[in-house]
């Protein structure tokens, strides 16, 4: 018993270290109107995907991907958040029309979008999940994939419940879809700057 629970324990602390600031990126979703849930939630759960099965493979091949590399993923929110910031200055999907809603709800891209920013805003977890998955069996790392769907469930739960709520709700989405371009360009940057990726045209 004390052996599941400090496996669960491990999984819990690794994912809530490596995505704490996932919540805000998942807020800003939630709070764009071009933006469905269903596609919040599948973006969401394909990004996580991604990163755990890349760190699975990684850890099979005892390999180590280099921190600058990784950090190229920065590129895509700072894409996204530029793309969003030119479609607010040109007044861009402003209106709330029932055609754009139902192009909004088939839009795919919208998916991507959200794997693409999970995916790149996780890009450095992959160095973290590795050298614990080489060191896990088969069993372990598969249970710690089911706590991370569960908490990737708890995650997109909070950010719609806040999105949502009676009181905050109402100016996260009244503002939230004019500070994601924003914060997505320095979620950027910073994913750039911490795995230093810059020194790879400087060395």
């Amino acid at each position: 018993m004390a052996y599941v629970l400090g496996l669960l324990g491990v999984a819990i602390v690794m994912f809530a270290s490596t995505n704490v600031d996932d919540i805000f990126v998942l807020l800003g979703f939630f709070a764009d109107p071009k933006f469905r849930a269903r596609q919040i939630v599948i973006g969401q759960y394909l990004g996580i995907g991604t990163l755990y099965a890349i760190s699975v493979i990684a850890s099979l091949l005892v390999l180590v991907i280099p921190a600058a590399y990784i950090g190229f993923l920065g590129l895509a929110p700072i894409y996204f958040g530029v793309k969003q910031l030119w479609e607010l200055w040109n007044g861009i999907g402003t209106e709330d029309s029932p055609e754009d809603h139902e192009k909004a709800s088939a839009g795919r891209g919208n998916i991507a979008a959200v794997t693409l920013v999970t995916i790149a805003n996780g890009g450095d977890n992959i160095s973290v999940y590795t050298p614990l998955f080489a060191t896990r069996s088969v069993y372990e790392i598969l249970v710690i994939g089911c706590v991370f769907a569960l908490l990737t469930a708890i995650w997109l739960g909070s950010a719609h419940s806040l999105v949502n709520h009676r009181m905050l709700g109402a100016p996260i989405r009244r503002h939230g879809h004019r500070i994601v371009p924003f914060v997505l360009i320095g979620l950027g940057v910073l994913i750039l700057y911490e795995a230093g990726t810059a020194g790879l045209f400087w060395s």
